[in-house]
């Protein structure tokens, strides 16, 4: 059976199901409990149908899956396991949710037009998330997101996931990824393989933007670079540098933006990184 991440497994407790000896499709290695903003791997009988909230996921050849907690999530999470073929009784985990902390984070000094945007500048906007939502909804074979993630650049954390922004003192939603402060200049590593799904050197808000798809909808986004150095459909490998560190679009000194997400669900990169 394949084994996951050694993180994972000294951290999360793990399911046992009572029907293991009456089926074959079990689902191994989750965890009984997770936090809010996490990447959830689990395993089955290869050809299983696997379920999450009534959403169907990819399972690989090797019985790999995986899906997102979102920042809201209360749960409890069920996950399904049908057996290859139909054949004996479907299996059902439920997932308690650990809730966390969201504290607010004031920014101020950002350019005007990047919190109120007049009209003109607000179609872009809707135009440059249209592009990004797209490249969210890939749902490939990759399993790069199996690795053992590594940190696209190192420095001190600067944004959390999850906290509430009110920039220039307007709310606005919450923070989707982390960010690292590093110099203007500093090369930015995928932090897993996979292929790059989008790469824009200037969109309004988020400036210099590559977006990396790990497979089974889990992807990357790295924004507010200064330089990119791939192009959409390169596929790159974990260490390869995909750009350079800026402060382009809606930013108020260098850093990396660095967001994960399972779809269209938000999870927190820090929870991907091996703990210090």
């Amino acid at each position: 059976m394949m084994m996951l991440r050694p993180t994972l497994l000294a951290s999360l407790l793990f399911v046992s199901f009572s029907t293991f000896a009456q089926s074959r499709a079990t689902v191994g290695n989750l965890p009984a409990r997770v936090s809010q903003g996490a990447m959830v791997i689990g395993e089955a009988e290869p050809g299983s149908d696997v379920r999450v909230s009534g959403r169907k996921l990819r399972v690989d050849a090797d019985g790999r899956f995986v899906f997102g907690v979102g920042r809201d999530e209360k749960g409890p999470v069920e996950v399904s396991i049908q057996p290859a073929g139909g054949s004996g009784s479907a299996q059902t985990a439920r997932i308690a949710i650990t809730p966390r902390d969201w504290p607010i984070q004031r920014i101020n000094g950002v350019p005007p037009s990047t919190v109120n945007p007049p009209p003109k500048i607000a179609e872009r906007i809707a135009r440059e998330n249209a592009l990004i939502v797209a490249a969210r909804k890939t749902d490939s074979s990759n399993t790069d997101y199996v690795q053992t993630f590594i940190w696209p650049v190192q420095g001190r954390i600067s944004g959390r996931f999850g906290n509430q922004r009110i920039y220039n003192g307007t709310p606005k939603s919450p923070h989707s990824g982390m960010d690292i402060a590093a110099g203007t200049g500093t090369p930015i590593r995928a932090p897993a393989g996979g292929k790059i799904t989008l790469a824009q050197k200037d969109f309004y808000l988020t400036g210099g933007t590559v977006m990396i798809d790990h497979g089974h909808g889990i992807g990357s986004n790295f924004l507010h670079m200064s330089r990119l150095d791939v192009k959409a459909g390169d596929v790159v490998k974990q260490g390869d540098v995909i750009g350079a560190v800026g402060s382009t679009g809606r930013s108020t000194g260098p850093h990396l933006h660095w967001g994960m997400s399972w779809f269209d669900t938000r999870i927190d990169p820090l929870l991907v990184l091996p703990a210090k």
